[in-house]
């Protein structure tokens, strides 16, 4: 299949590189000359703006994005997919962006006569090089069936949330749990060893026990509880604070539009806020416990 490919960072190239070894022929385009490079020498071909890959002949476009602004740029700008798409090409979408900006330009790609959904991931950047994303796909159950093949070739878990923007709600929902879940985590752990019980026993009582949970047991942000995890190299790699900022602050925004109160969520974003302002935005979320040990 003819794909076309914007946004080739940490995520997105993995996840190209992926739809290669498919054997699906793509087109690309980034701003770092250094990303297109990476996947043009796997067999990629360069496309030298969003517009020319719209105009590339290819039956479907994948988007991942940093921010709203940027999707919106792409998708609706002077020189965007939309203004150069034929109708009919499917977009995807797997930037995380809030759920209202997701529905409004899959509104404008309708109008335009392309189906679109979002499809924003989970999994991290190992599940981007392994292809063993989580896919949550908001759109049209037929928009669904027709990118699940494409879908499977990046990830292995793809479900559908229901219309237009729930893959998005369905993102922003679980990475405010995942980011309260990390602190309560991080309290817990650290009560436990100034106490003076081992971080090792202790983790093993949790996961055990009520108290168990992904970020107890999976990435427990104890260093040297979990090997290989980011807490147990320093809190590099993985998930980015600054990453898990913008998502609470994308499930805060989103909860304002809807009135719906998220009062740990909100916490939650004060507390990331603050390490971040700390110099800490580039650690993995997980360091966050060094906020109740007391380490710089």
């Amino acid at each position: 299949m003819h794909i076309g490919f914007l946004g080739l960072g940490n995520m997105g190239g993995p996840m190209a590189h992926n739809l290669l070894k498919a054997g699906h022929q793509l087109y690309v385009f980034d701003v770092s000359a250094t990303a297109v490079a990476g996947l043009t020498a796997a067999g990629a071909q360069e496309a030298t703006s969003a517009g020319a890959i719209a105009k590339a002949g290819v039956e479907v476009i994948i988007t991942m994005l940093p921010a709203a602004a940027h999707v919106r740029e792409v998708y609706l700008g002077d020189d965007g997919l939309l203004a150069n798409v034929q109708p009919g090409v499917l977009l995807i979408d797997s930037s995380t962006i809030d759920p209202m900006n997701a529905r409004e330009v899959a509104a404008a790609a309708a109008k335009n006569g392309n189906p679109m959904i979002d499809a924003p991931v989970s999994g991290g950047t190992v599940g981007a090089a392994t292809g063993t994303l989580t896919f949550m796909v908001g759109g049209s159950e037929a928009d669904f069936q027709k990118a699940q093949p494409i879908l499977a070739a990046m990830g292995k878990n793809i479900v559908h949330c229901g219309d237009c923007g729930n893959g998005q709600v369905a993102k922003v929902a679980n990475n405010m749990l995942l980011g309260i879940s990390m602190i309560g985590a991080a309290e817990a752990m650290s009560l436990g060893v100034a106490l003076g019980m081992d971080a090792k026993v202790l983790a093993g009582v949790i996961n055990s026990s009520s108290g168990r949970c992904w970020s107890s047991e999976i990435y427990n942000p104890f260093p040297g509880v979990v090997e290989n995890s980011p807490a147990s190299r320093g809190y590099s790699g993985g998930f980015g604070t600054d990453l898990m900022l913008k998502d609470l602050g994308l499930a805060s925004e989103a909860a304002k539009q809807v009135r719906q109160p998220v009062i740990l969520g909100a916490l939650a974003q004060q507390l990331y806020q603050a390490f971040s302002m700390q110099g800490n935005g580039m650690l993995d979320f997980s360091a966050i416990i060094k906020l109740y040990r007391q380490e710089n």
